[in-house]
């Protein structure tokens, strides 16, 4: 399947400008191949290609609306890495396996200030199509850990933290929840100020095993513990 990110309206399907120039320019694709368009919503499109001059259109056949997306849907909120590579492959991989939402993360100890989301929604789009989703995930901008705090429902959120002087949870213990939102802090682990904040804020901490993880490493095993639920 060839799939390719676009609007799809009222029967009317538009493929991204981006999208055309690669159909055209890098892939060099030729009239009447088949392609698929989804506008990320769960809707897609199936047609033929038609090349207009440096524009691609697809002459539609079918339109089918409303594909269920993941469930549950799954939301993790992650300090962004001082090395910006892997807080990117992160992105990638939780993509593949479903993730809902993303929210990069500014703690006390995030180093890395200055993140380029605009990319980061790209990349995820990218994953998407790469693994046939017909829903995106919703990539935030970066947000502080308090202000986050402010609109969290402490009844499906968690975090992993790496205090073993604390009450934590095993991550098999969680309920069934149709929305689940984890917390994945910094190189170097929340601070004890945050941590006592959470908890004031009744958020469950949780443990991801006795290995101690990086931080894309935990936002990728709490994707895949999702994804396998």
């Amino acid at each position: 399947m060839k799939l390719f990110f676009g609007e799809i309206n009222n029967g009317k399907v538009i493929i991204n400008d981006e999208e055309q120039q690669h159909i055209v320019k890098v892939l060099r694709m030729k009239n009447g191949e088949e392609i698929y368009v989804t506008d990320g919503k769960g809707n897609l499109a199936s047609g033929n290609l038609l090349i207009e001059g440096k524009k691609a259109v697809i002459e539609v056949s079918t339109i089918k609306t409303d594909y269920p997306d993941f469930n549950p849907k799954l939301h993790i909120a992650i300090a962004p890495t001082k090395n910006i590579d892997r807080i990117e492959f992160f992105v990638e991989k939780a993509v593949e396996m479903g993730i809902s939402e993303i929210t990069i993360l500014q703690t006390e100890k995030t180093e890395r200030k200055n993140i380029n989301i605009d990319k980061l929604r790209k990349q995820a789009i990218a994953a998407s199509k790469q693994s046939l989703r017909f829903h995106f995930p919703v990539i935030n901008d970066s947000i502080k850990l308090q202000d986050f705090l402010k609109n969290s429902n402490p009844e499906n959120t968690f975090v992993a933290h790496c205090h073993e002087n604390l009450e934590r949870i095993e991550l098999k213990k969680i309920p069934q929840l149709e929305n689940i939102t984890f917390l994945i802090g910094p190189e170097g682990d929340f601070s004890e100020k945050e941590i006592k904040y959470l908890s004031e804020n009744n958020i469950k901490a949780v443990s991801l095993g006795s290995q101690r993880l990086r931080t894309e490493t935990a936002g990728i095993f709490v994707a895949a513990w999702n994804y396998l639920t």
